[in-house]
């Protein structure tokens, strides 16, 4: 495990602490890293850590001064032992959310539950449809219309959870699968910061199994991508 001994600027003035996971190129954590800058969010980035160590979101975090840790989980003889020493990190930073943004790990029961209700994830595809890799080439496989992204509450399934906010964007029939990505992509940068923000003020509940805003299901939970 290696540490970096740089802490984030932003840790005195801003007062609801999160910790983000990330294992590849960190563009959903830029997109939240950018929220922070807005003068009305409370967010603070307390650390982002990754299983990989040479994923580029690494780099993302230092150049904005937030603390990075890197534990490898090659270097952990099975998935238990991993989880363990990850929550350990985590909890020294006494997060109130736990943000997954492309961290690339399946993670165990004990985990999950440690975290629960407070644990949270981002998957392209418009979940139940398509848990997994390869979401895209799926939908375009499939004659899909639409594709999308979801942001949810993560349980010891896979890809599985209340969902908290959707959106919805076109498949066109030119469509290869880079195409389709980088269109839910550009739409995943939206909705992440926004469902932490709501979480963060508190916006949130579970009920039935279902995720409501503001003590309802609201039309602001399903979004459509304006691109025709």
């Amino acid at each position: 495990m290696s540490e970096s001994s740089e802490s984030s600027a932003a840790t005195d003035d801003k007062s609801f602490p999160i910790v983000v996971l990330i294992s590849g190129s960190g563009s959903n954590l830029q997109a939240i890293i950018n929220s922070c800058s807005d003068p009305e969010s409370s967010i603070n980035i307390r650390a982002v850590i990754s299983n990989n160590p040479e994923a580029h979101g690494l780099q993302r975090a230092r150049q904005s001064g937030i603390t990075t840790i890197v534990i490898n989980h090659r270097d952990f003889p099975d998935r238990s032992s991993y989880d363990a020493a990850l929550m350990a990190e985590i909890d020294s930073h006494q997060p109130k959310l736990v943000v997954l943004a492309g961290f690339m790990r399946i993670l165990t029961t004990e985990f999950v539950n440690h975290y629960s209700g407070r644990l949270i994830n981002i998957h392209p595809s418009l979940l139940p449809l398509y848990p997994g890799l390869n979401t895209h080439q799926q939908a375009i496989e499939n004659d899909d219309l639409e594709a999308g992204a979801t942001v949810h509450f993560v349980t010891p399934e896979v890809d599985d959870g209340p969902v908290i906010i959707q959106v919805r964007v076109p498949v066109f029939k030119t469509d290869s699968s880079n195409d389709l990505a980088s269109r839910v992509l550009q739409q995943e940068h939206l909705i992440y910061p926004k469902a932490i923000r709501w979480f963060a003020q508190g916006r949130l509940m579970v009920q039935n199994g279902k995720v409501l805003l503001d003590g309802k299901q609201s039309s602001k939970q399903q979004v459509t991508s304006d691109e025709k």
